[in-house]
């Protein structure tokens, strides 16, 4: 606690006053409060107690005076129920204080402008998460603790949000920069912790509570519970969201190295409530947290500098305790996808939004699968649901997959918590006799909206994935045991009855069961062709074909009757009759895959082959025209238009738009706190960094490179843009990379560029920043961008996407997943100045040379709205990889074409936009 001597403590008198000023105003809402302060003189309030007496009120005092002295009240006192009661008023009053800041220059000056009150305010909420730390889990369920612990934790956290910025990327820098920034991460995710516990226990007690009828009692704190838990986990996840945090708290060895996270999210995934099936605000509130949490281990996973699945695979312990919350992901995917795609009635007339669980949970998958670590595993424990599902009948099987329209789909939603109704809640009931005669408290949500085309695209995408994952086998990373495994483990599976797996949907058995998995196959191969390049790559979908081709040639369809029978007979044996043959080995991603792909005519060829009754031509003829409606909708413009900023919702949930704290004055707290951090250590970070990069050179698959090195394989790559499918180029530049500094492998070399791989795909998800005037065609100058939480400064092993002007090469391919337009690496070639023609790749450029993005050539001759492209020089480009921010203004702006590639997207569906001819240059394949 930084505090000099003039700011040492208030007197008794002064300290026993503001007691009884805390408890008799923390009631005023700032609306209350303001009116107050317009009445008054001098910033002095005239209060009427409830006693009837009437109290003056130095407001300015009270603001400068009220961190301490709640710092010194928690040091003091007793960690009892009214500490608890206390602190709560103490920040529900501080809270309304900094929220009227805004409007009166004395309150602003002091509270968000003066530096060292915002750091008095930034020690209070540590401090209140440690003494929060101290409370045990197994308190009795009727104590008032619980709920008043609950509550602390939540507003405390948000106190900060009020305090210092709304900005989260302001208030991550902030964070980061102060020096007791580790025991911050490690009490808050204790905190939240410790609150999920104190909510399993009240949902356990309920379950095992003899009363037949749930009392609305019980659901009232319940439901309050999981209000509390949702806003501090809310808070931890946007907080991660930004890129200064995230960095920091993967080098936090207790919560990435130790299994902190991990933990939290095994108690989390592990709520039930099974008692409260009934209260949809419940079951909605436990789901959008299960989306929370996951969206957390997302972040962590896909991060580029420290590998967190490598660091959590370092020790036995924690690498089984990740396996265990991947078998939590599973079962979450199992529960989510079995249920009835039917909607279902509300029980009661409001709607909660559920969250992002199922599309989270399928992007874990995703990762887990391919990863070294974990692609046995998930194997083992997914590959029977994977057989079930495509097992379905056709009809089912369509509109599970291969549609562009769901009966259902999540809603993500962003919680609004407000600490003064919170804290008034909380307080009230504890002092009423009769909760049931107290209102129940709700909070809005802000929804992200995500259309329905982007929401099933990104779902069908990352089922192919997760299939094209566990079938691929790369040399010198998977072990020879993992060749075939997942075609061996998923033929067995065949024998199953799946309908165990998937209660609510239909199955076709007998010899008709091979044709009905053939026809899925084929169906959604077909379907993920119109994927890409906007949500799968070329990689994935060779790799589904080669899955089919090879399990086409191992299946006999006579067989599947003569299985049955034995399925009657008994459900033992491991061995499966459907093995004919041992499968080539042509799931190796370094071979050529399209000598070895069926095409599309062999597949339609091998239509005829199947024997139909009436019924299912009928049915196929169905199909084909459904399938057509759906490939139309899924490469329809209208319905992929938004995809861009549908994944940006998903991800910058809860952002502000107002800064509470100005920017410069977030900057002079983050000087002064670096400036306070000691000596030692900061010296004690640096051999900590020393010894973590030893550590990485010994047990880590993915070393992390030097700048050196990321700048020499940076410049090879873009001569060798493929090389991640080239085994011998890896081996040869990781023996080069040795020269220049910590070893490289030739495994870690491959996960270095499957990562880059995945950070670069989604690159477009990071928040936006607001825009800056006068940036017409500035495009990206590769520094720290103001106001944006993903452009801090990057770490060693954070590379810069290489810039393209004339006479480079590009290297973009378009996103496997979630983002529609975002960066991967398919060699278009070098650059050149020719006439362009329509279809072509080409890059663009500013007026200063600068590159603004890559695209495809639209049109070249004739007249485009109204405009005449011989005449002006011009063509019409479709961008796809935009290197410039979305508003910059465009060179020929129009009420028809827009002034910005924001407002083209939202014109054309796509970003069609008119450009000079001789600042087009031609991406030549070589």
């Amino acid at each position: 606690m930084r505090q000099g001597k003039e700011e040492a403590a208030c007197s008794v008198e002064q300290a026993i006053d503001l007691i009884s000023v805390v408890k008799e105003i923390h009631g005023l809402s700032a609306k209350e409060l303001n009116k107050l302060l317009r009445d008054s003189e001098n910033f002095t309030i005239h209060f009427v107690t409830e006693k009837g007496s009437e109290v003056k009120i130095d407001v300015e005092k009270l603001a400068g005076c009220l961190p301490l002295h709640l710092i010194a009240v928690l040091m003091s006192s007793d960690r009892d129920e009214a500490l608890l009661r206390y602190l709560l008023c103490g920040i529900r009053l501080l809270h309304s204080l900094c929220e009227l800041a805004p409007r009166h220059t004395k309150l602003e000056q002091i509270l968000l402008d003066d530096v060292k009150v915002s750091e008095q305010l930034i020690d209070l909420v540590f401090y209140v998460l440690v003494v929060l730390n101290d409370y045990r889990q197994d308190i009795h369920n009727s104590s008032p603790v619980p709920l008043l612990h609950s509550a602390l934790v939540a507003c405390s956290l948000y106190l900060l949000t009020g305090c210092i910025s709304s900005q989260w990327q302001d208030l991550a820098l902030v964070i980061v920069a102060h020096p007791k920034v580790d025991m911050f991460m490690d009490v808050a995710c204790r905190a939240v912790h410790l609150v999920v516990r104190f909510l399993q226990n009240k949902l356990s007690a309920q379950h095992t509570d003899i009363c037949a009828k749930l009392s609305p009692t019980a659901e009232f704190i319940v439901n309050y519970l999981c209000q509390q838990c949702e806003a501090s986990l809310q808070f931890l996840q946007l907080l991660c969201q930004q890129k200064p945090f995230r960095e920091r708290i993967l080098r936090n060895k207790e919560l990435c190295g130790k299994g902190g996270i991990l933990f939290l999210a095994q108690s989390i995934l592990k709520l039930h409530a099974s008692y409260f099936v009934e209260s949809s605000t419940v079951m909605a509130a436990l789901s959008r947290m299960k989306a929370k949490v996951l969206s957390i281990l997302l972040n962590l996973c896909e991060a580029e500098s420290i590998s967190y699945l490598d660091e959590v695979a370092s020790s036995p312990g924690s690498l089984d305790l990740a396996k265990s919350v991947a078998l939590e992901v599973l079962e979450l995917l199992k529960t989510g996808l079995s249920k009835d795609p039917k909607p279902l009635t509300a029980s009661s007339d409001r709607t909660y939004p559920m969250g992002l669980l199922q599309l989270n949970a399928m992007r874990l998958a995703d990762i887990f699968s391919d990863d070294s670590n974990f692609r046995s595993y998930i194997t083992v424990h997914f590959t029977d649901f994977l057989s079930a599902i495509f097992s379905l009948s056709h009809g089912d099987f369509l509109s599970m997959w291969c549609s562009a329209d769901l009966p259902v789909r999540e809603e993500d939603a962003t919680l609004y918590y407000e600490i003064f109704p919170a804290v008034g809640w909380a307080l009230e009931s504890l002092s009423s006799s009769d909760l049931a005669n107290t209102r129940d408290l709700y909070f809005n949500f802000i929804y992200n909206n995500m259309s329905q085309a982007s929401y099933v695209h990104q779902r069908t995408s990352l089922f192919v994935k997760v299939i094209a994952n566990l079938h691929c086998f790369v040399p010198n990373i998977c072990e020879e045991q993992e060749r075939n495994l997942f075609l061996h483990k998923f033929l067995g599976c065949l024998r199953k009855d799946p309908s165990k797996l998937l209660p609510s949907f239909a199955f076709v058995s007998g010899p008709q069961k091979a044709a009905a998995i053939y026809r899925n196959l084929r169906s959604l191969l077909s379907h993920a062709e119109s994927l890409i390049p906007t949500f799968l790559n070329e990689d994935d979908l060779q790799l589904l074909r080669v899955f089919f081709d090879q399990l086409q040639s191992l299946i006999n369809p006579a067989e599947f009757e003569e299985n049955r029978v034995q399925e009657d007979r008994s459900l033992g044996g491991c061995s499966s009759p459907l093995l004919r043959r041992e499968p080539p080995d042509r799931n190796n991603r370094n071979g050529n895959l399209k000598e070895e792909m069926s095409e599309n005519s062999a597949f339609q060829e091998e239509e005829q082959c199947f024997v139909r009754s009436n019924h299912m031509d009928q049915a196929d003829d169905m199909t084909r025209q459904d399938m057509m409606d759906d490939k139309d909708k899924s490469v329809t413009p209208i319905g992929l238009k938004e995809i861009d900023r549908d994944v940006q919702n998903v991800e910058t949930s809860g952002s502000d738009t107002s800064s509470t704290k100005g920017k410069n004055a977030v900057d002079k707290l983050v000087e002064r706190l670096r400036d306070s951090t000691p000596a030692g250590v900061r010296e004690d970070e640096k051999v900590e960094t020393v010894q973590t990069e030893e550590k990485q050179r010994r047990k880590r698959k993915r070393t992390i490179m030097n700048d050196e090195q990321v700048t020499i394989i940076e410049r090879a790559l873009l001569d060798e843009p493929e090389m991640q499918r080239n085994t011998a180029s890896i081996q040869s530049w990781a023996d080069k990379l040795c020269h220049h500094g910590s070893e490289v492998t030739c495994s870690q070399l491959r996960n270095w560029l499957n990562n880059r791989k995945a950070r670069l795909a989604r690159a477009s998800k990071d928040a936006r920043p607001p825009p800056e005037p006068d940036n017409a065609f500035a495009g990206k100058q590769g520094g720290p961008q103001p106001g944006h939480p993903f452009k801090a400064p990057d770490s060693s092993g954070e590379e810069a996407a290489p810039s393209n002007t004339r006479g480079t090469r590009s290297m973009s391919r378009i996103s496997t997943s979630e983002n529609p337009e975002a960066p991967e690496f398919v060699d278009f070639g070098a650059a050149e100045f020719v006439q362009c023609k329509p279809g072509q790749f080409v890059v663009l450029v500013d007026g200063r040379g600068e590159e603004i993005g890559k695209g495809k050539v639209h049109q070249v001759q004739g007249k485009w709205c109204g405009k005449s492209l011989e005449e002006s020089g011009t063509c019409v480009v479709d961008a796809v990889d935009l290197k410039a921010d979305r508003w910059v203004k465009l060179p020929y702006p129009s009420e028809a074409t827009g002034s910005s590639f924001e407002e083209a997207e939202k014109k054309f569906g796509v970003m069609r936009v008119m450009w000079d001819s001789n600042k087009i240059f031609l991406l030549r394949p070589q």
